[in-house]
C-alpha cells in the first residue's frame, strides 16, 4: 500500500504539472540497461508501459545485453559520460560504481519506504549489504540467486543409476558418477558430460568448495588473502584431476553446462544453476519441464569437509545514475519501486527471487518445484565476497584453475602464485 500511495502521489504531482503545460525539455527519459532474459523481458516491457501510462511525460527505453557484456558496456558508457539512467549489475560488479560515486543513494520515499530501517525490515538479513557504503544504500535487489544442482533423471536411469537414491551427495560421488556418464570421441573431445562447473564464476561456487576444506578467500579483517594452503592445494588438485589433463570430465573450454541442460539431448546430465533455471526450462522445453525427468539436489560437500558450506548467494542490483537530474532520479527510483512491487509475478513467470521476507513466506514460493532445496542451500551458504578487488580476485582464481587444468602447472605452484598475486591485490586495494 505504501508503494501504491507513493506512485499515486507522483501521478497527481505530474498531472498537475501537465495541467499548467509542461515544456518539452521538462519531460523525463529513463534509459534502463539490463541483461537479457526472454521471460523477464515480457514482464518488464509491460511494467514500463504501465508506468508510462500512469506518469505522462515519462519515456522508458529498455536496452538489453548479454550478461557477459553488461559490465564492460556500462563502465565504458559511464567513462564516456553517457551512462544509462538506471541499470542492474551483479553485486560484485556493482561495488565499483558505488565506490566511484557514479550511482545515487536510494530514494526511500520514491521507492515506497519511509527510511532505510523500514526497508531493511522488509528484506532478508544481509541481502542489502552489498550495496551499502558509508552508511548509505545505493541499490536494490532485482533478484537474489543461489545455485544448487539440476539433475537429468532420464540420463542417470539410462546408465543404470537410480536418481532418487544414487544422486551425488559429495564431490567424490560427482566424480564417480561423471566417469560412468561421460562420452568422448577418438580425440578425447567430450561429447557428453555428467557434470561440469560454471567456470567464470569462481567466487560463487568454487570458493565455497575451498571453505568446505577449511580454507578462506580473505581473512575476517580483510588483510590476508588465500588462507589455508592444504585446502587450496587439495581443491586445485581436484580441479586438475577433473580436467582434460586428468580424468577429462570437463573443462573451461566447453560451453557452460547450464545452457545445455534445458535441451535434454544427452549432452549434459547435471548443471549448477539457480531457481530461475526452472522458468527457462519451462519456456525453452515445456515437455521436459512437465516430465519427471529432472530434479534439483543440494550443493555437494567433500567427504572430509570440515564445514558445511553451499554455493554463495548473490544479487542483481538496480541502481540509478548519480549524474541524472534530481527529478529523473526520483522517477527512476519510483519505476524501480514499481518493478519490485511485482515480486510474486517475477517469481511465477521468471522464477527469480527478490529476497523479501514476504516472498519467502508466500505460498507461491513454497509451491515452486524444489524451492525447499534452494532455501536449505541458502541457509548453508553466505553472501558473495564483495570488495573493490572482487573482480580481480575472480580473474586470479580463473587463472589458477586454468593453469592446473589446461597448462599442466602443479597445484602447489598454482597455489603459491595465486596467494602472492591475491595478497598483492589486497594490499593495493
Amino acid at each position: 500500500m505504501k508503494k501504491l500511495f507513493i506512485i499515486l502521489f507522483i501521478n497527481i504531482f505530474l498531472l498537475s504539472l501537465f495541467a499548467k503545460g509542461v515544456k518539452e525539455d521538462e519531460k523525463v527519459v529513463i534509459e534502463y540497461w539490463t541483461h537479457e532474459d526472454a521471460n523477464r523481458q515480457v514482464l518488464e516491457d509491460r511494467y514500463a508501459r504501465e508506468f508510462m501510462e500512469m506518469n505522462p511525460g515519462v519515456t522508458i527505453i529498455i536496452k538489453r545485453f548479454s550478461s557477459f557484456k553488461m559490465l564492460s558496456l556500462v563502465m565504458n558508457a559511464f567513462l564516456a559520460g553517457e551512462g544509462p539512467t538506471m541499470f542492474n549489475l551483479t553485486s560484485v560488479e556493482a561495488y565499483q560504481f558505488i565506490e566511484g560515486n557514479m550511482v545515487a543513494p536510494v530514494d526511500y520515499q520514491s521507492v515506497g519506504y519511509s527510511s532505510l530501517e523500514e526497508l531493511e525490515k522488509a528484506y532478508m538479513d544481509g541481502s542489502l549489504d552489498p550495496c551499502k557504503y558509508d552508511g548509505k544504500l545505493y541499490g536494490l535487489p532485482l533478484e537474489m540467486t543461489n545455485w544448487s544442482i539440476y539433475v537429468n533423471k532420464r540420463i542417470l536411469r539410462e546408465a543404470g543409476i537410480d536418481p532418487d537414491t544414487e544422486y551425488p551427495r559429495t564431490w567424490e560421488d560427482m566424480v564417480e558418477l561423471s566417469k560412468k556418464l561421460v562420452e568422448r570421441d577418438s580425440n578425447g573431445i567430450l561429447l557428453k558430460r555428467g557434470f561440469d562447473f560454471r567456470y567464470p564464476y569462481y567466487l560463487e561456487a568454487m570458493v565455497p568448495m575451498v571453505e568446505q576444506l577449511g580454507g578462506h578467500l580473505v581473512s575476517e579483517d580483510g588483510t590476508e588473502a588465500i588462507i589455508g594452503k592444504d585446502a587450496w592445494v587439495k581443491w586445485l588438485t581436484f580441479m586438475r584431476d577433473w580436467g582434460p589433463l586428468g580424468l577429462n570430465l570437463g573443462s573451461p573450454t566447453y560451453r557452460n553446462a547450464r545452457y545445455l541442460f534445458n535441451l535434454n539431448d544427452g549432452q549434459v546430465a547435471m548443471a549448477n544453476t539457480g531457481l530461475y533455471q526452472e522458468a527457462r526450462i519451462k519456456s525453452e522445453n515445456p515437455l521436459f519441464y512437465e516430465s519427471d525427468d529432472w530434479m534439483v539436489i543440494p550443493f555437494p560437500l567433500f567427504k572430509d569437509s570440515v564445514k558445511d558450506v553451499s554455493a554463495c548467494y548473490y544479487g542483481q542490483y538496480l541502481m540509478v545514475n548519480s549524474s541524472a537530474s534530481k527529478r529523473t532520479q526520483e522517477l527512476s527510483w519510483a519505476f524501480i519501486g514499481y518493478l519490485l512491487d511485482h515480486s510474486v509475478e517475477y517469481l511465477e513467470k521468471v522464477n527469480i527471487m527478490q529476497p523479501t521476507h514476504e516472498l519467502f513466506r508466500s505460498e507461491t514460493y513454497r509451491s515452486m518445484p524444489y524451492s525447499d532445496v534452494f532455501t536449505d542451500d541458502i541457509s548453508r551458504g553466505h553472501a558473495l565476497y564483495i570488495s573493490s578487488c572482487s573482480n580481480e580476485l575472480q580473474k586470479l582464481l580463473g587463472e589458477a584453475v586454468e593453469s592446473v587444468m589446461l597448462q599442466g602447472i602443479a597445484p602447489e605452484t598454482a597455489y603459491y602464485f595465486l596467494k602472492s598475486s591475491a595478497q598483492e591485490l589486497l594490499d593495493e586495494s
